[in-house]
């Protein structure tokens, strides 16, 4: 069993360079993939020593998987943010438990990197809820079987929720493998926009999406960060 890491980018000059050193113990038995969605700072140019391939792609974080997958090898796909890092092991908890459950897709459980007792709180409620649900996010990591991948047709191209609509149309296939490893993902947003306002802000746009607003309205207020005008 063979996987393809692929990680969309935009501008992630500061932070690309620590994830793909981190992802470098596993090259001997993955690819690595840069999706850039059109970087105007230098991400592609320092990602390309440490990536096995650095991909042009229209912007838009689906779109940059959906085109990172068509070229990666892998027979697991792992979609892996570029401030999100992987626990230990992780390619081998994939492989064993994917096997031993039969299921064809899944994510791990997520922590994020502050201390704030707030945010454990909100990072073991998005754990619970994605158990609950069967309901993955892209922060915590969501990889599939490159054939079940494509049978469902990819990511679906919208602006935003495309991980909740990748995980209604697997959960057809089957349930999510929820492994508890965790990974680890970038506190920064929660703590720059203010955590109760971002959790009121995720809360709304979920409702939103899931009472059939269009997600390129979503994006737009998720990018400015406004919960007050939902």
């Amino acid at each position: 069993m063979t996987f393809s890491i692929i990680i969309p980018t935009l501008n992630e000059a500061e932070s690309i360079q620590t994830c793909l050193q981190a992802l470098q113990p596993l090259r001997t038995h993955c690819e690595i993939i840069i999706a850039d969605g059109g970087s105007t700072d230098n991400t592609q140019s320092l990602a390309m020593p440490l990536a096995d391939k650095v991909i042009p792609s229209p912007q838009g974080r689906a779109r940059q998987m959906n085109i990172g997958a068509e070229q990666a090898s892998g027979d697991i796909l792992v979609f892996l943010h570029a401030d999100t890092y992987l626990p230990d092991n992780a390619l081998i908890l994939i492989q064993q438990q994917l096997a031993a459950s039969n299921k064809q897709w899944g994510r791990f459980d997520i922590q994020l990197n502050s201390p704030h007792l707030l945010l454990k709180i909100v990072a073991q409620l998005m754990n619970w809820r994605s158990r609950l649900t069967g309901i993955a996010t892209g922060d915590q990591v969501i990889f599939v079987k490159r054939a079940c991948f494509f049978d469902i047709d990819r990511y679906p191209n919208i602006a935003l929720m495309e991980d909740i609509a990748l995980s209604k149309r697997l959960k057809k296939i089957s349930p999510p493998l929820c492994l508890k490893a965790k990974v680890t993902s970038s506190a920064r947003r929660w703590l720059h926009n203010g955590i109760v306002k971002t959790i009121l802000l995720m809360w709304l746009l979920r409702l939103r999406y899931y009472l059939g607003a269009d997600p390129l309205e979503l994006a737009q207020l998720y990018r400015e960060g406004k919960f007050w005008k939902i």
